[in-house]
């Protein structure tokens, strides 16, 4: 019977009462977008729970959306990690939109275990106010794992998978299929958060990294690379 539930928690099929605080409470981190705060419990990120952040590939603004905690948080003392990112976080632009980079911390782990434990310490511990994990293939368990962690240390935990993952069941608290739109807009389809139903196309002003108009890229990103060979 004890494994039957368990199968049951882990592929989030069963409603459980001790949640509904969580879900209720007002223990949020604002995101920054107030279009998106109107939709999630507490007006914000949920602390002390994960979430999923779905992308067809990396650089589609998702950081964009991360940007405003990540600074408030670096700048509480609190330090954000980044496990396994794709790419090396660029620190003049992270100083420049005012994140304290002194609370930065990028990790590099060398199997699935070790970055199973490395996201585990990082949740539980009382210093950590942000953890962003870059991973595609994870077990139901591993997730609920996961996520108990950030219950313990009340912290963020944000989970950037591929979309082609949308469909499945998961126990995190919040999920988020993200697409880039045209004129520095992010698509953001809420497809799971606690105490209310799915919200679909949200259109989310992402601030462009550099204060240029878009039409002007093309004369700075020039090089013998882009000229034709014959």
């Amino acid at each position: 019977m004890s494994e039957i539930i368990d199968k049951l928690l882990d592929s989030a099929q069963v409603w459980q009462a001790s949640q509904q605080k969580r879900q209720t409470r007002t223990d949020a981190a604002a995101t920054g977008f107030h279009l998106l705060d109107e939709y999630l419990p507490g007006a914000g990120w949920p602390r002390g729970a994960m979430i999923e952040c779905l992308i067809p590939h990396c650089g589609i603004g998702e950081l964009q959306l991360i940007l405003p905690v990540l600074r408030k948080l670096t700048r509480e003392g609190l330090t954000a990690f980044w496990i396994d990112a794709p790419h090396i976080p660029y620190a003049p632009a992270l100083a420049r939109a005012e994140v304290d980079i002194a609370h930065i911390v990028q990790v590099h782990t060398q199997s699935r275990e070790d970055q199973l434990w490395t996201l585990e310490n990082c949740l539980r511990s009382s210093t950590t106010g942000l953890v962003m994990v870059w991973l595609d293939s994870i077990k139901r368990s591993e997730i609920r794992r996961i996520q108990l962690a950030a219950e313990a240390g009340d912290s963020l935990c944000i989970l950037f998978r591929d979309t082609s993952h949308a469909q499945e069941h998961s126990p995190a608290a919040l999920r988020l299929k993200l697409a880039p739109e045209d004129g520095w807009k992010l698509q953001t389809d809420i497809l799971k958060r606690r105490g209310g139903w799915p919200v679909a196309d949200l259109k989310l002003s992402i601030p462009p990294v550099v204060d240029l108009p878009r039409s002007r890229t093309a004369e700075i990103i020039q090089g013998p690379w882009s000229q034709r060979q014959d």
